[in-house]
């Protein structure tokens, strides 16, 4: 079966959500270039016309050009493993595929498949999430996992002590991919659900809450983080960009929650709250 390679160009800012987009179209594999990103699909599932009514979306925000081709069958494993590099966090944490050799040299060592290309740890907020962690305790806490994606948060949590960790994505595939790394990983104190924050249980609590997911999610669900939190727990949360950041701290504080830490990378932003 051949392939047809969608190569986008466009600012870096939109390879995020252009990949969920063209996932959603059923675009299988990504690969972000120096110009963008390249996008592959098998070729009779390809839709021309959905894929100019998407570019036609963003058209008022982001200027996207691209260029169809037509490839034959491949290795695409052996394309993924050349495009995917270990990244390494805080000199701590080390994120690989299980195609890389273990490094003995770091704390934490976190194996990563992704069936999509987010949530590996390449993204800044990703990798500011990692890094607030790494500054928090987890020995014997409970940990819930807001937008789990690949499972890389709830994995370093868990790796970091925690006794339970309910993880959940509202996407099927994101489900399973981190099911499967929670069990590369052999996280069984992990449980991933696919479902969003109405469908966790009011009456549970939890000592940290980790959420990377974007600006109008979080506006609208930290007042219910902040109803799970334990007293003195922790909010950690990035997905949006720097200049949105006031008005998630703003939210926070009418939450009742007090921000201890800010992370800032390439204009993507972090932020670390309490519990008062």
């Amino acid at each position: 079966m051949n392939y047809s390679e969608l190569q986008l160009r466009l600012s870096p800012d939109y390879t995020d959500i252009l990949t969920a987009e063209l996932a959603e179209l059923g675009f299988e594999s990504f690969v972000e270039t120096d110009e963008g990103l390249n996008a592959y699909i098998i070729e009779p599932n390809f839709d021309e016309q959905a894929l100019l009514e998407l570019i036609a979306k963003y058209a008022s925000q982001t200027a996207i050009a691209y260029e169809v081709n037509s490839l034959e069958k491949r290795n695409w494993n052996a394309e993924w493993e050349r495009n995917y590099e270990s990244i390494e966090v805080a000199n701590q944490v080390r994120v690989r595929a299980s195609f890389h050799e273990l490094d003995a040299r770091f704390r934490y060592d976190i194996v990563i498949n992704p069936k999509m290309s987010f949530g590996t740890g390449h993204h800044e907020t990703t990798a500011m999430m990692l890094e607030q962690q790494l500054g928090l305790n987890f020995a014997g806490t409970t940990v819930l996992d807001v937008g789990s994606g690949t499972g890389i948060l709830a994995i370093l949590a868990a790796k970091m002590g925690a006794t339970k960790v309910l993880a959940f994505d509202i996407e099927e595939w994101a489900v399973e991919n981190a099911r499967e790394n929670t069990e590369l990983n052999n996280c069984p104190q992990i449980t991933v659900f696919q479902g969003t924050i109405d469908d966790v249980d009011p009456t549970n609590q939890y000592d940290i809450i980790v959420a990377n997911i974007n600006r109008n999610v979080l506006l609208a669900e930290i007042p219910i983080y902040t109803g799970l939190l334990t007293k003195n727990g922790h909010l950690v949360v990035s997905g949006f960009y720097e200049h949105d950041a006031p008005d998630i701290e703003g939210k926070a504080t009418e939450a009742g929650l007090v921000m201890t830490n800010r992370a800032t990378t390439n204009q993507w932003t972090s932020l670390s709250f309490y519990k008062r």
